[in-house]
């Protein structure tokens, strides 16, 4: 009994994520045209405070393994140019749109772990993320004719280095790096980055402007936690598809707040691109248990 409400609790965590970060989406709409870095550097500024906060209670130091650094460079780099990625886009298209071609990142975590850590790839999971694609391509609706396709691929990317960011978590894990460490990181190293852009282009910004970046930070932070708390209550395996409760949440949002309604080509890439997660939740559970089973 015990094991099913710890799952209860991991799936409220997670769905508690996903609004999180729909509300983080929505906040960074909001504050207005400002460029993506000064977005970047107040919702990671407020991270920095949180991630250190966690730390420092639970008495961690600040350290990770031998060989660990380029790791962390790369996860860090990487997710930043994703955050910039994402930030761009939010200002540019409808917020649907923008999260769930972000959402492709688990999809990208398969192409890399296929490339970068030699995990083998298996004719269903080949099949999974060529069907994802196709389904980015009803989000998208290239024409070629026009930049309206810019601000698409530009999120698309956003998931491809978001991808990337979190294979390399993935190896940070299995080298022993704690979770605070890689988000106090990942956090400190975004604002520094963002700096040097700030001081040579700095847009000032009202008072609401700011409220709503601070307002994405803690959105972000709320975020994070939950689904570090999400994953501490069971393993990814199990509750990783009900992370796609985002798209719900920022359809909704963006209707309510910015009165954007997805078009139907929109909603079947969607329909798509949810259904090959929920497919690949099943596969990889069913997978795993069959693994135990013959150990």
């Amino acid at each position: 009994m015990s094991g099913i409400n710890s799952k209860y609790k991991a799936v409220v965590y997670i769905i508690l994520s996903a609004f999180c970060f729909a509300v983080m989406n929505l906040f960074v709409r909001l504050s207005g045209d400002l460029p993506a870095y000064e977005k970047s550097f107040f919702r990671n500024f407020v991270a920095v405070f949180f991630a250190l906060g966690v730390m420092l209670r639970k008495k961690q130091r600040f350290s990770w393994s031998k060989g660990s650094l380029k790791y962390l460079l790369l996860r860090a780099s990487l997710g930043t140019v994703g955050i910039l990625c994402n930030f761009y886009a939010l200002g540019q298209i409808p917020l649907s749109d923008a999260s769930i071609l972000n959402k492709m990142s688990p999809f990208f975590v398969i192409i890399f772990s296929l490339i970068i850590l030699k995990e083998k790839l298996t004719l269903f999971q080949g099949s999974a993320v060529l069907i994802a694609f196709i389904g980015c391509l009803f989000v998208i609706k290239p024409t070629f004719q026009s930049f309206d396709i810019i601000p698409y691929a530009i999120a698309l990317s956003g998931g491809m280095c978001a991808g990337f960011a979190y294979t390399m978590v993935r190896i940070l894990g299995k080298r022993g790096v704690n979770g605070s460490v890689i988000v106090l990181f990942f956090s400190g190293f975004s604002c520094l980055a963002m700096i040097p852009l700030m001081l040579i282009s700095f847009r000032p910004m009202e008072w609401q402007q700011l409220l709503m970046l601070l307002g994405a930070g803690l959105a972000a932070a709320g975020g994070q936690f939950s689904i570090t708390a999400a994953y501490t209550h069971a393993p990814a395996r199990e509750i990783s598809v009900y992370d796609y409760s985002q798209i719900i949440f920022a359809t909704a949002l963006g209707f309510v707040f910015l009165g954007e309604v997805p078009d139907i080509y929109s909603v079947a890439g969607y329909v798509i691109i949810c259904s090959m997660a929920v497919l690949m939740f099943f596969y990889n559970k069913r997978r795993y248990d069959s693994e135990s089973r013959h150990k």
